[in-house]
């Protein structure tokens, strides 16, 4: 890895502390989020490794702050300035932050007058460093529309008068579904990535594993916080046996199990056994269950797809989703063959014919089910579609193996 790469990733997991520290110490999310942007660029100009600053986020934080001061000094509001100035007093020569802000940050983009549309983007840009092109390709919206939306969204939080803060019990029972639901999409863009080289980005994911246990503490007896919890941790638990030594996509049939991490395992199977006996079960409870059926499986076949359409059917009925009906057509398929399979993909084809994933599993299933031709046609819309780099490449080594075989 070269110097350049080591130090984009310390600052990818320093970004989001740096941001939590300005907006609490300075009150307005926005600025805070500019000035720091200006000491990233500054940092990754500068710095060397090994040769890096004594305590990395303490000089972000101070270059930042320096931004900030100097933007406001420019401001004729008096009263303001003096109170930047207060602030910039308690900043200048402090010892690293030992208070984590992240979870205040992240209660506090999921604001109560934000809608999801709005909350969600901001916080995977605040605290999970996605740019605003990647968020629009995430939401399927035009990158100016984002940024109009990420804008809107950073004016409505200036406007509140005490905006860094953890929210009250009221408004945390607000947020959650939101905060939840971030989180969620975090750990799936540094599973799968929208874009680029690399199938995953690891550090998001772990970010998001992070932040999720830092919630599951506030409320250790939510089972839904528990079981998306346990989904991360039982999904993560497979990374090591999903790529090969170039960084290839290794599909789950074919992943050596002896390298997941079991000890992950263990951890996410307490944790969705002990949320669904609570008898309350929501969506990412059942999501959990379906990782832990295929996590504790000795292998492919010996896999209870039963099981697991039953619970993906359990899944349609409390947030139907169209990318859940096309999982239950891969179970299906499993347990009743794979023209049963295809005939429960249809009916989300017409919702789901830009998504690459529907023609992706379409085309896997019409190969199991010899029929060739249309496998082809099928593998050929999903390459259309495509984004990421390494599916990409997967998609178009089975249907090479499919059309010379």
């Amino acid at each position: 890895m070269s110097d350049k790469q080591t130090i984009e990733g310390l600052l990818r997991e320093l970004a989001p502390q740096a941001l939590a520290v300005l907006a609490r110490r300075f009150g307005s999310f926005a600025d805070a989020e500019d000035a720091v942007q200006e000491a990233l660029i500054k940092a990754y100009q500068t710095w060397r490794d090994p040769a890096l600053p004594e305590r990395p986020l303490a000089w972000l934080v101070r270059v930042a702050s320096r931004q900030l001061i100097g933007d406001y000094r420019s401001d004729s509001a008096r009263r303001r300035r003096e109170y930047l100035a207060a602030s910039w007093q308690q900043v200048t020569g402090e010892p690293l932050p030992g208070r984590d802000d992240s979870l205040t940050l992240l209660f506090m983009c999921c604001h109560d007058a934000l809608t999801p549309a709005a909350a969600i983007p901001l916080t995977l840009r605040a605290l999970g460093g996605l740019t605003t092109r990647e968020l629009a390709d995430a939401f399927l919206v035009k990158e100016a529309t984002m940024a109009q939306r990420i804008s809107r969204a950073k004016a409505t939080i200036r406007a509140d008068p005490e905006p860094f803060a953890l929210p009250t019990a009221d408004a945390y029972d607000r947020r959650l579904r939101s905060v939840l639901h971030v989180l969620y999409l975090m750990f799936n863009e540094g599973h799968v990535a929208m874009r680029g080289a690399e199938l995953g980005r690891p550090d998001l994911a772990v970010e998001a594993i992070r932040l999720t246990r830092m919630v599951h503490a506030l409320r250790p007896d939510d089972p839904e916080i528990a079981g998306l919890l346990g989904l991360l941790l039982l999904t993560e638990a497979r990374r090591p046996a999903r790529t090969g030594p170039q960084g290839e996509l290794i599909p789950l049939d074919e992943q050596d199990r002896s390298r997941w991490d079991h000890a992950l395992i263990r951890d996410g199977v307490a944790l969705v056994t002990a949320a669904l006996r609570r008898h309350r079960t929501g969506p990412y409870q059942l999501q959990a269950a379906i990782a832990a059926v295929h996590d504790q499986a000795s292998n492919y076949a010996d896999t209870n797809w039963a099981e697991i359409a039953s619970l993906y059917g359990a899944l349609e009925r409390v947030a139907p989703n169209p990318l859940v009906t096309v999982n239950r057509a891969v179970a299906i398929a499993m347990v009743d063959g794979h023209n049963a399979g295809l005939e429960v993909l249809a009916m989300v084809g017409d919702s789901l014919e830009g998504h690459h994933r529907y023609h992706a599993v379409r085309a896997h299933l019409l190969e199991l089910a010899e029929r060739p031709t249309e496998a082809l046609a099928a593998y050929d819309d999903a390459l259309r579609l495509v984004t990421n780099t390494r599916e990409r490449d997967h998609l178009q080594l089975r249907r090479a193996r499919l059309r010379s075989a």
